[in-house]
């Protein structure tokens, strides 16, 4: 039996990661990334690679894109040497970036029209757990895209919950995405805190778990603020920007969102300060870094 192939564009930390979930599901995985790097990464870790994105849309019937934003996603998909130019077989795209809902719904409408399912996958989960098959696929699509994708998304996540037609993905890993990233910006304001009372980031991080104020994103990206580990697993740039959109869907529904509005300027602060490609966890050191007069302290 001839093993499917399916393309892969974006291969960054989540790209990486997924192209990892479908090999090892045995399938044959063929990327591209605009990075050279990237690609001679994915290549040592048993991927193939395209020249272009033309070249990849003839090869496959079935691309996952794992790019930064949806401008990315409409560049890859319909810009001038993106994967419908060429002899295209693209039957079905799987976006697994986090975007903005309209410009997805969008996209979706354009693409049924030429007889191509859209399938909107945000997973929820680091490249780590996502490599791991620990993530969540919140799930945009509509029924037969769905139940036609179900196989493929399994191999990419652990759990994968429908939410609805396309756009609705974005808009829940947007709200999911609130909460969490809430969650490590409290949890790296308590450590602070706690540090100015005398209390070792460890111990504080050991009083957390073993009280009500546990979380997933304490358990998860705690050790790494207690230990200063802040290599990429997700990056502050790339919460900045769901944060963003984030604002902008409030306001569009007329909502004000006071602790993102917070957690926005922090993480830009931190984009700033060259910390944009560090994980998740830094945000810790925006907050050691604030004191009272505005004075410099740790970070």
């Amino acid at each position: 039996m001839q093993t499917q192939v399916i393309g892969l564009v974006g291969l960054g930390l989540v790209g990486q990661a997924l192209g990892a979930r479908l090999r090892a599901n045995g399938l044959r995985v063929v990327g591209h990334d605009l990075r050279p790097e990237a690609v001679e990464a994915f290549r040592a870790q048993g991927g193939e690679s395209a020249t272009s994105l033309a070249q990849l849309g003839e090869q496959v019937d079935t691309v996952v894109l794992a790019v930064f934003d949806t401008q990315g996603v409409l560049e890859v998909v319909e810009g001038a040497d993106g994967l419908l130019t060429g002899a295209s077989r693209i039957r079905r795209v799987v976006d697994c970036s986090t975007g903005d809902p309209a410009e997805v719904e969008a996209l979706s409408r354009r693409l049924r029209a030429r007889g191509i399912d859209f399938v909107e996958a945000p997973l929820s989960g680091s490249s780590q757990q996502i490599a791991a098959g620990e993530g969540v696929a919140l799930v945009g699509a509509e029924e037969p895209a769905w139940q036609a994708a179900r196989p493929l998304l399994s191999m990419l996540a652990a759990e994968c919950i429908h939410v609805g037609p396309p756009g609705m993905g974005a808009k829940a890993k947007l709200a999911t995405n609130l909460v969490l990233g809430l969650n490590r910006a409290v949890l790296a304001e308590g450590m602070a805190f706690a540090e100015s009372l005398g209390i070792a980031p460890q111990r504080f991080l050991s009083l957390v778990l073993a009280t009500p104020a546990r979380s997933d994103a304490a358990a998860v990206k705690g050790p790494l603020m207690a230990a200063g580990d802040f290599a990429p697993r997700s990056r502050i740039r790339q919460h900045r920007k769901d944060v963003m959109l984030m604002l902008d869907a409030a306001a569009a529904a007329g909502l004000e969102l006071p602790f993102s509005r917070v957690h926005a300027a922090l993480l830009s602060e931190a984009v700033e300060q060259g910390r944009g490609e560090l994980d998740n966890a830094a945000i810790v050191l925006q907050m050691r870094g604030r004191k009272v007069g505005g004075g410099e302290g740790r970070g």
